[in-house]
């Protein structure tokens, strides 16, 4: 008789999902590829195979090859790439890409500000996901799932007006190591943010569940008592003081949708010029004619929020070395963090003379 499951936990995210099931004692042997494949009919043996390979499947929290056979009250835990929606067909489109690095399984990327991931309402041209299939349009990837090519293998996104480091997937075995590093918070990821005034201490970490605003269905925000949303976690290091504003590092333990955005919010320092929560005002500093008329430049210089994804650090699944990828500010980030040092550094001047 075949394996059942006392019981399933299903957890989705974006771009992935986690299946755990938990064997019945005294039922008999089964290949887990077998066991898989009976209870997600969705997903092909091949992709349940390659998903073990690539140890997106734990069986008792270790790693097992396709041939092992559950057993009773064994605990598996899955996680595997969604398909995307059957209705969206990607249109290959020429947009220029910096491709920061590129191999037979993967590419990284830096995406500008203003470029949308993947398609969606309001936007079905014009994203990451048209770019990249223009950039495979002549490639051979016969390890990726049709639906996936739909999708050019994503695992993660970064907010239309963020900039930075992104990881693609070019093969199914490598969407499913890569979503496995994602789900297990393996990944390394140091943005840099500019926010509105200044922490009290030099570092620490910020946590809180993250989940759509009850009145304001655009917006994400804080559940201190974990009500509501996923539990999500913020590192932070203050880089630079410049009293009005500061220059952070963030990295991410979890990966919430806005979640810097939101944390830092949270913590009464939203990001500098980030209209959605509230810093695309002067949140520091007196409101005199100079002055604004000096935050309003910075506001032109950097028409978006001021975040930037400058570090990505992953386990290469092929090598199964970590391989770290670092990008330096875009111009417009640069330009508005210098145009601050001066003016900080000239009013610190200014105020010693007096």
């Amino acid at each position: 008789m075949a394996p059942k499951e006392t019981g399933i936990f299903t957890f989705s995210e974006e771009y992935y999902d986690f299946r755990e099931f938990r064997i019945d004692p005294g039922q008999t042997l089964l290949r887990i590829d077998k066991f898989l494949l009976d209870r997600m009919q969705h997903l092909s043996r091949n992709r349940i195979q390659n998903a073990i390979k690539a140890g997106a499947v734990l069986v008792n929290e270790k790693e097992v090859k396709p041939n092992y056979k559950v057993r009773p009250e064994d605990l598996i835990q899955v996680v595997i790439p969604k398909r995307p929606e059957e209705n969206v067909k990607v249109v290959p489109q020429d947009i220029p890409l910096n491709v920061v690095y590129e191999d037979e399984d993967l590419l990284v990327i830096n995406k500008p500000a203003g470029l949308v991931v993947h398609p969606g309402i309001g936007n079905w041209k014009g994203t990451l996901v048209n770019a990249l299939a223009y950039h495979f349009r002549d490639v051979d990837l016969p390890l990726l799932d049709q639906n996936f090519k739909d999708r050019i293998g994503l695992v993660h996104r970064i907010d239309k007006n963020t900039t930075g480091l992104m990881v693609v997937a070019k093969t199914d075995y490598a969407l499913n190591h890569l979503a496995k590093q994602f789900f297990h918070h393996t990944i390394e990821r140091r943005y840099q943010a500019l926010i509105w005034g200044e922490f009290e201490e030099d570092s620490g970490t910020i946590r809180g569940h993250i989940g759509r605003h009850p009145r304001n269905r655009i917006q994400r925000t804080v559940f201190p008592e974990g009500e509501q949303g996923k539990w999500a976690v913020t590192h932070f290091k203050v880089l630079e003081r410049l009293y009005y504003v500061s220059l952070v590092e963030c990295q991410l333990e979890t990966g919430r949708t806005h979640q810097i955005r939101v944390h830092m919010k949270y913590k009464g320092h939203p990001l500098f010029n980030d209209d959605r929560y509230g810093g695309d005002r002067i949140l520091k500093g007196t409101i005199y004619s100079k002055y604004k008329q000096f935050v309003d430049n910075c506001f032109k210089i950097m028409p978006r929020h001021a975040l930037h994804a400058k570090v990505l650090g992953f386990v290469h699944p092929r090598t199964e070395k970590k391989i770290v990828f670092e990008s330096e500010l875009p111009e417009d980030f640069a330009t508005c963090l210098d145009k601050w040092r001066h003016y900080v550094d000239a009013r610190r001047h200014k105020n010693t003379l007096e």
